[in-house]
């Protein structure tokens, strides 16, 4: 597994090691040892999500105040533009974001720690989107950072407005959490 700095610390982009012959390909999502290995994290995950979106759906961004999660992130079926926006206050990327294509061709995922927000933009016609995460959902916890802060300025890749929840149509400002 492969290990790629982004502009903030300790999110990180991962590769796994693909064997792929004309039969298709083999690659392990994850395995505890190389994923400690490539980020020098020993995280225990206690539950994986699967979530199926149409193109044009932006689900995010999301938080949780209480429990926070670090998720590990990938796309089997389809493409996304993944996004973490760091906002603890403590950090010196605060406000700050990163993007990253997912795609079930690239087979890349994306570590993004507690205290961050999350969220992403169906790219292609419909994606399937995995994730592992450190901590049980708490629903009474959960929060939503806007989508369009215009203080963090996220370039999505966007056709027109994006499909988004009555929660996340919610979302707060940056300022205001």
């Amino acid at each position: 597994m492969k290990s790629i700095s982004t502009a903030i610390a300790d999110v990180f982009i991962l590769e796994p090691k693909v064997f792929g012959d004309t039969r298709g390909f083999f690659f392990e999502s994850f395995n505890t040892r190389a994923f400690a290995e490539a980020t020098g994290l020993d995280v225990q995950f206690v539950q994986d999500n699967h979530s199926r979106s149409a193109k044009g759906v932006l689900r995010g961004l999301h938080y949780q105040i209480l429990h926070p999660q670090g998720k590990l992130v990938r796309v089997v079926r389809g493409s996304v533009f993944d996004v973490a926006v760091d906002i603890r206050k403590a950090s010196p990327t605060f406000g700050k974001w990163v993007g990253v294509e997912l795609t079930e061709d690239n087979h890349r995922q994306l570590w993004v720690p507690p205290g961050l927000a999350h969220g992403f933009l169906v790219t292609s016609e419909s994606a399937d989107f995995l994730y592992k995460t450190t901590d049980y959902y708490a629903p009474e916890h959960e929060r939503c950072l806007a989508w369009n802060d215009p203080d963090i300025a996220i370039e999505w890749p966007l056709e027109g407005e994006p499909q988004l929840s009555a929660k996340d149509k919610l979302g707060k400002l940056l300022v205001d959490v």
